[in-house]
């Protein structure tokens, strides 16, 4: 090989590796009381008004600095063929804890749990857990 087909060969790999720029985890859900909350107390101020939240796992609370963090989430699968809402990515916002959220998860151990309105905003609310694709 030429010195410029390698350069084209590695190129080409390079971008295998950009393919996703997220993390894949899983998601569950809480409903309602959502407040007190690890982040912020019982204030409501700091909730997005599409109600499109989440409180952090185990694995990204980091001590609390995952508080007011912004992702991207999709679903990318589940256990029952069909629970993902295809084509559906939403931006959630964490207000919580989810080792200390008031309202339990549908499922402990998730990487993030989501509010009820943001969960059925890309799965089928009956899932009690999805795999997702998520990132800052």
């Amino acid at each position: 090989m030429s010195e410029s087909q390698w350069i084209f060969f590695f190129f080409l790999l390079s971008l295998l590796f950009f393919v996703s720029n997220g993390d894949v985890g899983t998601v569950a859900r809480y409903s309602p009381p959502y407040l007190p909350t690890a982040c912020y107390g019982s204030s409501v101020t700091e909730f997005p008004t599409t109600n499109l939240f989440g409180a952090a796992g185990e694995g990204i609370w980091d001590n609390g600095a995952a508080c007011g963090r912004q992702y991207i989430v999709r679903c990318i699968s589940a256990s029952v063929p069909g629970t993902c809402v295809e084509g559906n990515t939403i931006q959630i916002k964490i207000v919580d804890s989810a080792q200390t959220s008031t309202s339990r998860p549908s499922k402990d151990g998730a990487t993030i749990v989501l509010s009820t309105t943001a969960f059925e905003a890309i799965a089928n609310v009956s899932a009690i857990s999805i795999n997702v694709e998520y990132q800052l």
